[in-house]
């Protein structure tokens, strides 16, 4: 599709959502504007861009507002996080005559709300969990002893496990409630609760929705993001293996059903847990591109981003193609700086030596590069690497070589976590929940490496003392090992 040298994009967001953001605008013709926050110059997607505009901070819409308004910018895409689910910042994108690549703010703010969203859900007929909203001072115990034990209090605003407290006593729910709060306050600003049955050991299972903003509606199949650590996502995978038929039809239907009532435009994500009995029940929905949208670009062959371009471009003519037949499996895992052994806390540090896994099926997005100082001021997300194979077994033994692959020297990472969840038996059969990890991993993980990777990781060791260019083992030349610390400190 031809577009106008006019037209001028900036992704209002950093690192490699901005970069991937960018490689489809390019490809397209249309130029391309990346923003810095203080102490974020060093920033990859800043060498992707055709032009650069500094602002007061990532959160500051108006500051990004007024340099996409001074570049003549014509639209903005949100990325994920920062503002990309805030109501306010779409309306005024919109009122200062820029698309908006993204839901309109009125949807936003009805799908955007936790709360919102289940009542918007009931009335589209899609099942959720009895849940009730909670407000200052109620006393909690009838409520939660109505619904049975055990119970979740839950944010109304927000994400990312903050402001969430499992009960599973009568006696601890009033501390809980209180802590869930003043922790919802100090991340949203809104200490507003809700309570909702707990599923015990569930699936956390999506589906990629696309909406033309007219009533039409396309699905892009379903996700299984299960494996969460302190309810983050570690690795995603599209299709979700272990669900029946029944099962995910019926999850297609209630996600495109209330995409269609909400005239939902642009790319979505309905969230759902999956009892042990395939029974499932709507959690919440995005209303943003996600993380993990590359494997639902993989097992389709769609670019989630070039239709919401072209959406924004010519909304009247666009037209939505359903995908008729998944492709093969995928499987994205995150890339952290982040020390496993010490309880994953983030490990700042200097890129000293950089290299990303390539081959048939493997897909690298990441917003580093060599010689770049990563500091604690934002998300500590290296890369995500994605591999695609024609099936599930064969595509977890291609991440496995992936990561093999990957080398990221100067700080820690998580990379020999993921490594070991290629081995997990359980993982590899599919048979996962949300808890899995903290189960089965706890809050500290420390592998002791093989005499192989001893011997790699005294050799990279020696080279960058030295300032050499390779490490090579007794076996001569190879892929470098996943060690956290070589020319870092803990």
């Amino acid at each position: 599709m031809s577009t106008m040298k006019k037209e001028k994009l900036l992704v209002a967001n950093r690192s490699e959502i901005a970069c991937r953001v960018f490689q489809t605008a390019r490809e397209m013709g249309i130029q391309t504007v990346g923003i810095y926050a203080p102490g974020d110059e060093e920033a990859r997607h800043l060498s992707y861009a055709d032009e650069i505009a500094p602002i007061t901070g990532y959160l500051h819409a108006e500051s990004i507002v007024d340099a996409a308004k001074k570049l003549g910018v014509t639209m903005i895409h949100p990325g994920y996080g920062f503002l990309s689910e805030r109501p306010h910042f779409a309306a005024l994108v919109e009122k200062a005559g820029i698309r908006f690549l993204g839901p309109t703010a009125e949807t936003m703010q009805a799908m955007g709300g936790k709360i919102d969203a289940k009542e918007r859900a009931i009335a589209s007929g899609v099942p959720t969990l009895p849940w009730a909203k909670v407000s200052a001072g109620q006393d909690l115990k009838p409520l939660a002893k109505s619904m049975g034990y055990p119970v979740l209090l839950k944010a109304a605003a927000g994400g990312g496990g903050k402001g969430m407290r499992r009960v599973d006593r009568e006696e601890e729910l009033d501390s809980a409630a209180e802590s869930a709060s003043g922790e919802a306050i100090t991340s949203f600003g809104d200490g507003t609760l809700f309570m909702e049955k707990l599923v015990v050991e569930p699936r956390h299972i999506e589906v990629q929705v696309f909406g033309d903003g007219r009533g039409g509606a396309v699905h892009f199949f379903e996700r299984e993001c299960s494996l969460q650590r302190r309810h983050q996502k570690v690795w995603e995978e599209a299709t979700a293996p272990n669900l029946s038929n029944e099962t995910r039809q019926g999850l297609f239907d209630s996600a495109l059903a209330l995409t269609r009532d909400t005239k939902y435009r642009s790319a979505g994500t309905l969230e759902y847990l999956v009892d042990q009995e395939g029974k499932f029940y709507f959690l919440e929905m995005n209303t943003r591109l996600q993380v993990e949208h590359t494997v639902s670009e993989q097992v389709t062959g769609a670019d989630l981003v070039r239709l919401q371009i072209e959406l924004a471009l010519d909304p009247k003519n666009f037209k939505l193609t359903q995908p008729t037949e998944p492709r093969g499996h995928s499987i994205e895992v995150r890339l952290y700086a982040e020390d496993p052994s010490q309880s994953f806390m983030p490990t700042p540090g200097t890129v000293r030596k950089l290299r990303w896994p390539t081959g048939t099926g493997i897909r690298v997005e990441a917003g580093i590069e060599e010689g770049q100082t990563i500091g604690t001021n934002f998300d500590s997300l290296l890369a995500k690497i994605i591999v695609s194979a024609p099936d599930r077994p064969q595509a977890i033994a291609r991440m496995r070589f992936a990561l093999s692959e990957t080398v990221v020297l100067g700080m820690g990472s998580n990379q020999s976590y993921l490594r070991t969840l290629c081995d997990d038996a359980r993982v590899q059969e599919g048979r996962v929940h949300t808890h899995y990890l903290e189960e089965a991993y706890g809050q500290t993980f420390a592998p002791v490496p093989d005499s192989e990777e001893l011997e790699v990781m005294a050799a990279l060791r020696t080279e960058l003392q030295s300032g050499g260019t390779q490490a090579q083992s007794s076996q001569g030349a190879r892929a470098y090992p996943s060690p956290w610390f070589v020319g870092g400190s803990r």
